[in-house]
């Protein structure tokens, strides 16, 4: 058997930059292996946007609970092997909205995909928002070229496929349940803003979120080619105790 830890995702709706509670953010630190882990933010799907890296540094610098940094790689300053020893040294990779296709194109030049794996593999916990919730799935539901469509080329960390922003933005819905029905798309999860979903080792562990109503969704194809069962899973309002998921426990 191995020695290794269940790799550990989180996909989130939301956090310090929709955000200003911190309540999904302060959440997600708590799922970190340690009591004061090192958060890096990968900026990638931004194009390394100064004003998304001084977000994140003022929220997260000003918790003591954690040590923020950021990795920027339009500007890399790191050689192969600092780069990995950076990454593996991480307990949290946080990584931002944007551009799906662009970040994980960007991510295979630089080697960081491989290195994610193998950080992930190690017990780092990976997660983000958006393009940064989308990257972990085999597919994902983006925008990335323009009018939404689907992207069979994730990294693969976490089964099936990823649509964020499902209550959000116009049309994301339809066009998700449509991607899946036709199979398109791999059965997968789909959230709404203000919401965050842990997985460990590929199980869903724990879904909550910060607004009221919001959810988390299982969708799958309902085998006509033209349907779906989509199943509202019961978050955790993050006031509230810890519960799993109806279904998942």
């Amino acid at each position: 058997m191995s020695d290794l830890p269940p790799r550990s995702l989180a996909l989130l709706g939301g956090g310090f930059s929709t955000e200003e509670d911190g309540l999904l953010d302060d959440w997600l630190l708590r799922q970190a292996r340690t009591s004061r882990p090192r958060v890096c933010f990968l900026p990638t799907a931004s194009g390394d946007a100064p004003a998304y890296v001084e977000k994140f540094l003022s929220a997260f610098g000003a918790r003591p609970s954690c040590a923020p940094s950021v990795l920027p790689l339009f500007q890399r300053t790191l050689d192969d092997e600092a780069l990995r020893a950076f990454l593996l040294a991480q307990d949290v990779v946080y990584v931002g909205g944007g551009n799906t296709a662009n970040l994980l194109a960007v991510w295979r030049v630089h080697g960081v995909d491989r290195l994610l794996r193998e950080a992930c593999d190690r017990g780092t916990l990976l997660c983000g928002i958006s393009a940064g919730a989308n990257c972990w799935a085999e597919a994902s539901h983006t925008d990335s070229f323009g009018p939404l469509t689907s992207l069979p080329d994730g990294l693969g960390l976490l089964p099936g496929s990823v649509c964020p922003q499902y209550d959000g933005e116009p049309g994301r819905r339809p066009s998700f349940r449509s991607a899946v029905a036709s199979g398109e798309l791999p059965a997968g999860w789909a959230l709404d803003d203000g919401t965050g979903a842990l997985f460990v080792g590929g199980r869903l562990r724990e879904t909550v979120t910060r607004v009221p109503g919001a959810r988390v969704y299982r969708v799958e194809p309902d085998g006509t080619g033209s349907g779906v069962h989509e199943r509202a899973l019961p978050c955790r309002g993050l006031s509230d105790q810890p519960t799993a998921p109806e279904g998942f426990r």
